[in-house]
């Protein structure tokens, strides 16, 4: 069900507005508006611009939060004022800044390491010390890299003719890594060289000098110097937590109080102010469910710096209303699959009530089994129970009557051991004329969906006469005309199949010809009501061409739509027969003793492929055969801008003191 909205203008003095934010407000749950946008004949009107106090404490708080870690969010936050909630998150900043601040050097300390570390690794094989290969008289040295294929072709054609030595110390699939050496005077023409072989030469730091022994060596030194880095960086870390740690509900505390205060306060992104004379005012606007708006409006009728006015006249009122649901419990995780589509618009019926009841009962019917509805409903409640999904709420729901479908074709984990109630899918025929027989459950899911059909075309009407809209109550393929037409269809099926005679043809062209002359004509009889000039695009011509295929493309959908229900039957047979193959596969069509790893197998792999095919399937019928036929689902969602506190007091009330003034907050 949509609940029954109300627009609401607020106004008081510009300083006052956090005073009515805290203090009413935030008791309810408000859509608010830009009030620019909706009041667009007020004068003087300009956006209330003002920096969020809170908003860097804020995030200083949720970083502490963070550091805390997920086990935190357990926290209960209890009351807190708005001066300890900064003074406690300044004090905790200024003991973290000394350990942050040596733990940013020690950061700084680790990724130098780490870089010689890299740096150093493809060397590790030198048999010499850094001092001596850097400190040679008479030869240079470069240490480098270079790619496998080009140090062939240098071996191959020019290492032989250049006054060189190159010692490889490291190799991997795709470089050589190692160091030249080469006379102080052939130096730089051994660089060319190696250069124009794609040698890529590293600059080591002259502090590998300061190592002793060989860079094996320096290696495992710096190894050592490493480690330790890392230890001192978590003690930093370890100390910073343990801070927050001995602090850690007051943290939560704080990050609570602070949020509710930066989201209220940033209630002025939507306000606007208009001045009167000397005294400036805020302007808010929004929507608020009926009940909420008339109980908010009794309470501020005594404060005389807060004026509220409840707008009814729809022509002060320039945007849609935001739509709010509300169902029971039951049907509340149907909700998913409207919102799927798109929740309803406010001027739309809610069709979650609908989808329940018919989603749960074709899931039943095309999937019926005693053992596997089962198991499907005990699953999903206690799904839904631990993981609060309101998709295993839907599955255990439809288990249900996957359960009540198999007691009525007698079906437990595929076994026909029991007496059907009703039938059994694969088995029970009947006779239909003109065609001869037929699957009995086929020609049920036909008038099933017939019937639904119909029930959707009145759904259509309701929404029509709601928006009051003439082509959607009288003219339309779903409104009066089309559903004259349909259910005089189902009448006249119903009267052949069980052998009566047709009406006369008078009634017959009532019956048809009418509905399906209003269904061509639908475009100017609109105009006609709504009073209208009719524009006809293209002349009479092309009107009367154009009306002829699109009447002949709702003739054609109206028993496409039809057959679509079929699948219902299909379905119910397809279960029956996969069951049959599964207890054929472990024996037990003989009368033998089964295999009962194979029927419990079998099983498994029905259950989960068929109810995964059977649950999109129903889907698709939802929203093709039915919602496509009365629903848009272009609602706007209802969303509450204030905050709304996890923090729980006397009574469900938050106090918030702040400037000497308190302010309750009501928890929901």
């Amino acid at each position: 069900m949509i609940v029954k909205m109300k627009f609401l203008s607020i106004t008081g003095p510009k300083e006052d507005i956090d005073r009515v934010v805290n203090q009413y407000l935030s008791k309810y749950e408000i859509h608010l508006e830009n009030a620019l946008a909706q009041l667009t004949e007020v004068q003087h009107l300009s956006p209330y611009i003002q920096a969020n106090p809170y908003r860097d404490a804020l995030g200083k708080a949720n970083d502490f939060v963070r550091s805390l870690g997920p086990e935190a969010e357990k926290e209960e936050p209890e009351q807190m004022s708005v001066e300890e909630a900064l003074s406690l998150i300044q004090n905790l900043e200024e003991r973290l800044l000394e350990t942050d601040s040596r733990r940013a050097e020690l950061e700084a300390q680790k990724a130098d390491l780490e870089k010689e570390l890299r740096t150093l690794t493809p060397f590790r094989g030198l048999p010499e010390t850094m001092r001596v290969i850097l400190n040679f008289r008479f030869i240079r040295c470069r240490f480098g890299r270079i790619g496998r294929e080009f140090y062939s072709n240098f071996e191959q054609y020019v290492y032989d003719s250049v006054d060189t030595v190159f010692y490889k110390s490291y190799m991997d699939e795709n470089f050589v890594w190692g160091v030249y050496f080469a006379p102080r005077t052939q130096i730089d023409k051994v660089d060319a060289v190696l250069s124009s072989m794609h040698f890529e030469r590293l600059f080591i730091s002259e502090q590998y000098d300061e190592y002793k022994g060989t860079p094996e060596d320096a290696y495992v030194e710096l190894e050592s110097k490493l480690k330790e880095v890392v230890r001192q960086v978590q003690e930093c870390k370890n100390e910073a937590v343990g801070i927050l740690h001995t602090e850690a509900r007051k943290v939560i505390s704080a990050r609570e109080c602070l949020n509710a205060l930066s989201v209220n306060f940033d209630v002025r992104k939507v306000a606007a102010c208009v001045k009167e004379k000397r005294d400036t005012f805020y302007v808010l606007c929004g929507w608020m469910a009926e009940k909420d708006a008339l109980q908010f409006q009794k309470e501020v009728e005594n404060d005389d710096r807060l004026f509220c006015i409840i707008e009814d006249d729809k022509n002060n009122i320039h945007c849609k209303p935001p739509t709010k649901l509300r169902n029971p419990k039951i049907f509340k995780p149907f909700e998913m699959f409207v919102r799927m589509y798109g929740l309803p618009d406010y001027r739309e019926m809610d069709p979650t009530i609908f989808v329940a009841i018919t989603y749960t009962f074709i899931f039943g019917a095309m999937f019926g089994d005693v053992g596997q509805g089962l198991c499907l409903a005990v699953g999903g409640f206690l799904l839904y129970h631990f993981k609060k999904m309101d998709l295993a709420a839907i599955i255990g729901t439809a288990g249900i009557f996957s359960t009540i479908f198999g007691f009525l074709f007698g079906s437990v984990f595929g076994f026909e051991t029991l007496d059907p109630v009703w039938l059994r899918p694969m088995n029970a025929m009947m006779d239909v004329p003109f065609v001869g027989q037929l699957n009995t459950v086929f020609i049920v899911a036909i008038g099933f969906g017939m019937g639904l059909i119909l029930l959707a075309m009145v759904f259509h009407i309701v929404n029509g006469i709601k928006a009051r809209d003439p082509e959607n109550i009288w003219f339309d393929t779903n409104a009066l005309a089309g559903l004259v037409f349909y259910g005089s269809a189902a009448v006249a099926i119903v009267l052949m199949m069980t052998g009566h005679t047709m009406p006369g043809a008078i009634v017959l062209l009532l019956m048809f010809g009418v509905p399906l002359l209003l269904i061509f004509l639908k475009e100017p009889l609109t105009a006609l009501v709504e009073k209208k000039k009719d524009k006809m695009e293209g002349g009479k011509v092309m009107f009367v061409v154009q009306g002829f295929f699109e009447l002949f493309e709702v003739l054609l959908s109206y028993f496409s739509n039809t057959l679509s229900f079929v699948r219902i039957g299909a379905f119910a047979v397809s279960h029956a027969a996969m069951m049959s193959v599964v207890l054929t596969l472990a024996g037990a069509e003989n009368g033998g003793s089964p295999n009962w790893l194979v029927v419990v197998l079998g099983n498994i792999f029905v259950c989960g492929l068929e109810g995964l095919i059977v649950g999109i399937q129903v889907l698709r019928l939802e929203y093709y055969e039915m919602f496509s036929r009365f629903y848009k689902g272009t609602g706007k969602e209802f969303v509450p801008f204030l905050y709304r506190s996890k923090i729980r007091g006397s009574g469900g009330t938050l106090n918030i003191q702040g400037k000497g003034k308190n302010r309750e907050r009501e928890n929901i």
